[in-house]
């Protein structure tokens, strides 16, 4: 990995305003203009400073995007009803303002849930997907009585979940957890240890990308505001639905170490599509790009000439 400031990795910043809100984006522009370009997206609470060990080496073979989503990163912190619909439609409006050719999705956790939905509503943007895990819990199996429990037991969960999320999400609770959870020093104690599987990884600067974004103005009211409007999207995103419908090269990294969504889990999206190639990382977390970001860059970028036959597009 370079020393070079983190500013210097990640290319030429600009404001793109979407729907009259301020959104970041950034471009590194490849001398191999014939290459598939490159659009990548973060995850949750991360932004384009995320990517500062894939940037500079995907940006020597493709030209390549990343954009924060709306209410992350330095794009502006906004009280609207965030979550995967509305960052897919950014994702295409900025695609058809500032790329307009196929590109290849990457996407890390939330990201990653972008990258699919996106493919599944705007195919003629997308002729690939790289997928840095994937949060989705649809392709567990689970036994048909507890289904049928389930389904009986929802409809009374429902107002009982509805107050406990309007109780959590009061100003007066939420606002303290969050004002707590944003200091550096509990960034890197509880959330990074969580993320990454070695502490070597916990870096001054990676903190400093998790951490700054919180201190921007209505930073809490945005997050609180998306908590609140989580909910069932209007169309069926889930993995186990996209995932059969799509006939576009997929690669999926899962570090083999990660604690937030069990590693269990990748074998069972690969039963949905043929398409769809796993790579395992022995030592890595959640985060594999930014862990291991040499073997994940390199991975791409041979999946990329496996089925372009080296030419990219």
């Amino acid at each position: 990995m370079t020393s070079l400031p983190v500013r210097q990795r990640l290319g030429t910043q600009r404001d793109w305003i979407w729907r009259g809100w301020q959104t970041r984006y950034t471009c590194m522009r490849s001398a191999a203009s014939s290459q598939t370009p490159l659009l990548l997206l973060h995850g949750f609470g991360g932004s384009i400073g995320h990517w500062r060990h894939n940037l500079p080496e995907l940006g020597q073979h493709h030209t390549v995007y990343a954009l924060d989503l709306l209410g992350f990163g330095a794009s502006e912190k906004v009280t609207a009803s965030l979550g995967i619909e509305l960052w897919v439609e950014q994702v295409y409006d900025f695609w058809r303002s500032l790329v307009n050719q196929p590109v290849i999705l990457v996407g890390n956790s939330i990201g990653s849930l972008v990258a699919l939905a996106a493919a599944a509503a705007h195919p003629e943007m997308v002729s690939g997907i790289v997928m840095l895990n994937l949060p989705d819990a649809s392709v567990l199996e689970v036994p048909p009585l507890v289904s049928k429990a389930i389904a009986l037991l929802t409809p009374l969960s429902r107002p009982a979940f509805a107050l406990t999320k309007r109780i959590v999400t009061s100003p007066l609770i939420f606002d303290v957890v969050f004002w707590l959870a944003r200091h550096p020093q509990a960034i890197r104690l509880f959330w990074a240890r969580q993320a990454y599987a070695g502490k070597i990884a916990v870096t001054d600067e990676l903190v400093d990308i998790f951490s700054t974004p919180a201190y921007d103005r209505n930073a809490v009211k945005a997050l609180r505001a998306m908590v609140r409007s989580a909910g069932k999207p209007t169309r069926d995103y889930r993995a186990k639905t996209v995932l059969p419908t799509l006939t576009i090269p997929m690669l999926l990294f899962w570090g083999l170490k990660d604690v937030m969504v069990p590693p269990q889990l990748a074998k069972m999206f690969v039963k949905y599509n043929p398409n769809l190639k796993l790579v395992e990382i022995e030592n890595a977390g959640h985060c594999p790009h930014d862990e291991c970001p040499e073997i994940v860059n390199q991975e791409i970028l041979n999946w990329i000439n496996d089925w372009t036959g080296g030419k990219g597009n």
